[in-house]
């Protein structure tokens, strides 16, 4: 008797539930993406797939800016990228082909004084089998992933971040993982920019990363995206942003393995092709943890609110992040920054192979 009773409670609210109104939709998550996308595949343009794959996400459009490589090159394999996923719905729209102060000369001269940097991306000088051209900004060899059949949007990226956070005040999440010219940019024209944004994700933040560039993989260990541009990093972090997250060296250990690519692979998907023979092999997966801990914050188990600002005097800590306690800080501006130390890794790599393989 007491079973039937169990069984018929069950059924009754299966009936309730089937009858109850439907639970509102959860409104979707607005991002703007800016990023370097060097390619084809690599953490840059991977970091796209999930943006493209969440269902609970609404990509409003994707910035480009000179970095790992020139801007050009980088937004035909953006458009590439979105072809082949089947989302050539997101605009993607070009910004910075320079950074605001550094410039290719400037830095060989900071090396003679203070010692080479193993990355300087779109500057990286011709080497045998690496298709570097730090004099042609405007050359786009061909795409090994094929060339892309759609065009950038006729609007800047910087004019379109703008307005599109103007119109949905609160409501977009900016996830940076490039140098920070763009944004910059934006909060010079619009200083409004980061009192309205909902919030800023950034890759960038290396702190205590000295001994590590010794012992370990230099350049995976030198936090190119602040080097590259320190006056915008400098910038964009001492902007007054209702939350700033920076997703620093945390993912140097996490990266992407053949076996990892393989299963990936498996999916036969287009995207899941696409990784399985563009991923770089050993690349730590910066940016699409950066976008991970962006779209879900419970993957993050360990982080530390610091004070950060950036080095942007002529000296050997130019480009360099500076944190300090709350307490400490010079009060120039500093913001209180989420710096992410420790993630849930196996979770992170079971959702990305997961959104790859739609």
């Amino acid at each position: 008797m007491n079973g039937w009773r169990s069984l018929a409670a069950a059924a009754l609210l299966a009936v309730a539930a089937a009858q109850a109104p439907a639970a509102a939709a959860k409104p979707a998550m607005q991002v703007y993406f800016d990023n370097d996308f060097i390619g084809p595949g690599q953490s840059n343009l991977q970091a796209l797939i999930p943006l493209l794959r969440d269902p609970d996400v609404k990509l409003l459009g994707v910035g480009v800016v000179t970095g790992d490589a020139w801007l050009k090159e980088e937004t035909a394999h953006t458009l590439r990228l979105l072809e082949i996923a089947g989302r050539t719905d997101v605009p993607v729209l070009e910004g910075a082909q320079m950074p605001l102060l550094r410039t290719q000369k400037e830095m060989a001269a900071w090396e003679t004084r203070y010692g080479r940097l193993p990355w300087k991306g779109a500057w990286n000088a011709p080497r045998p089998g690496r298709a570097y051209h730090p004099d042609q900004p405007e050359l786009v060899a061909p795409l090994a992933e094929g060339e892309p059949t759609t065009q950038a949007s006729p609007e800047d990226a910087v004019s379109f971040l703008i307005r599109t956070v103007r119109e949905r005040p609160g409501e977009v999440t900016i996830i940076a993982c490039g140098p920070l010219t763009n944004i910059a940019l934006a909060l010079r024209i619009a200083p409004d920019l980061s009192r309205l944004a909902k919030e800023i994700v950034i890759q960038g933040g290396y702190v205590d990363n000295h001994l590590a560039r010794v012992v370990g993989h230099a350049d995976y260990n030198t936090d190119f995206n602040f080097l590259f541009d320190p006056e915008a990093a400098h910038i964009v972090l001492t902007a007054p942003w209702a939350r700033i997250t920076a997703v620093g060296d945390v993912a140097n250990p996490i990266t992407v393995t053949e076996d990892y690519a393989a299963a990936i692979a498996k999916a036969g998907t287009p995207a899941a092709k696409y990784v399985g023979a563009y991923a770089r092999r050993g690349q730590p997966m910066w940016d699409e943890i950066a976008v991970a801990v962006a779209l879900d914050r419970s993957l993050v188990t360990q982080e530390t609110i610091v004070r950060m600002d950036v080095d942007v005097t002529q000296g050997p800590g130019y480009g360099q992040a500076q944190i300090w306690p709350e307490d400490l800080a010079p009060g120039q501006g500093e913001q209180a920054v989420h710096l992410v130390r420790a993630i849930d890794t196996r979770r992170f790599l079971a959702t990305f192979a997961r959104q790859a393989s739609q």
